[in-house]
């Protein structure tokens, strides 16, 4: 398996920016191919800082596609499929925080780097039947920000930066979620301010 691993590594190095997008379709769905994407858009980069948006944009691209692959899996095999490929209890604690956070259950997984679990919640929003376009969203925004940021990374610190993500990548994410979340939360809180509250009926109205 890892010769195989570090097959697709040169292949899709070889390949530049469609590369990025194979490795992250594969990883995103029937392989696990961890930080693989993540190290390559930091070399590629350093060797071509001016396609940095290009990079990260199809690695985003790709882990979307292959999301949602994922996604369409759980809508279709529902409940006893997750319950043959994940414990009963991650599945239970999986739907609850849907139930309670809807798509921010797939937004922060997005970002964090392995180990944390990630597929689970791909096939969780499809089995909750998650709105593909929030869905999309979601990904799209998780995955992005964590690509984005690994290019910035590149064209600032060049090869050092591929040590920094081995080293941090996961004190960084966990930075990065913390954020989203502040935010999340400020904007949780601005929204239901601005929501009219609806008036009490007379206490003399007819029953």
């Amino acid at each position: 398996m890892k010769s195989f691993i570090t097959w697709i590594q040169t292949f899709a190095a070889g390949l530049g920016a469609p590369g990025l997008f194979l490795i992250a379709f594969l990883d995103s769905s029937f392989l696990s191919l961890p930080q693989i994407n993540d190290l390559l858009i930091i070399w590629m980069v350093t060797q071509h800082p001016e396609l940095m948006p290009l990079y990260a944009s199809m690695a985003t691209l790709g882990s979307v596609a292959g999301c949602t692959v994922m996604y369409l899996i759980g809508r279709r095999g529902g409940h006893a499929l997750l319950r043959k490929q994940f414990k009963d209890s991650h599945v239970t604690r999986g739907l609850a925080l849907f139930q309670r956070w809807g798509v921010m259950a797939v937004l922060v997984p997005a970002l964090l780097p392995p180990p944390a679990p990630f597929k689970i919640f791909v096939m969780l929003a499809g089995v909750a039947e998650v709105p593909i376009f929030k869905f999309w969203m979601a990904v799209a925004i998780g995955r992005g920000l964590r690509y984005f940021a690994e290019g910035f990374l590149a064209i600032k610190y060049g090869n050092e930066a591929l040590q920094f993500v081995r080293d941090h990548g996961r004190e960084a994410s966990l930075w990065v979620v913390g954020i989203v979340l502040v935010a999340a939360v400020a904007w949780f809180i601005w929204r239901k301010a601005r929501t009219p509250r609806v008036p009490d009926a007379p206490s003399g109205a007819a029953q």
